[in-house]
């Protein structure tokens, strides 16, 4: 799969977005780092997680799907809104699974792969290599 220029590359954890945008060509991707502004559905930016407690797991557990389900709002309102035209989504893999609970049906047809690793601490270097091994 070649990845158009022009693609969002979002990737995600239970409390970190980062979103991507590819700058290069369809066969040698190049990622640039953008602001994707305020949340949708209350949770808070980029990097603002919670502070999870070894005492309360389930706690812990129900912020990282709230946050998921803001992130997948997030991206759905982006998509409708025309701002996303293809999108690819790394993301942890119970993160994931939570995205896909809460995907719009547009987003399902403007979103060109999946991939189920945690990318959220890494460089933009090690996502690009991650995308050109996924497609």
């Amino acid at each position: 799969m070649q990845l158009p220029n022009g693609l969002v590359v979002a990737v995600v954890d239970g409390e970190i977005l980062h979103l991507y945008a590819n700058s290069g060509d369809e066969r040698a991707p190049k990622l640039v780092a953008f602001e994707h502004g305020k949340m949708e559905g209350g949770a808070g930016s980029a990097g603002t997680g919670h502070q999870s407690s070894s005492s309360n797991p389930d706690e812990s557990r129900k912020e990282e799907g709230n946050f998921a389900a803001s992130v997948a709002a997030t991206l759905n309102k982006q998509v409708l809104d025309g701002q996303i035209e293809h999108l690819f989504i790394i993301a942890t893999p119970k993160t994931l699974g939570e995205l896909r609970k809460h995907y719009h049906k547009v987003l399902e047809q403007k979103l060109i792969g999946e991939l189920a690793k945690d990318l959220t601490g890494h460089s933009i270097t090690d996502i690009e290599a991650a995308l050109a091994k996924a497609t």
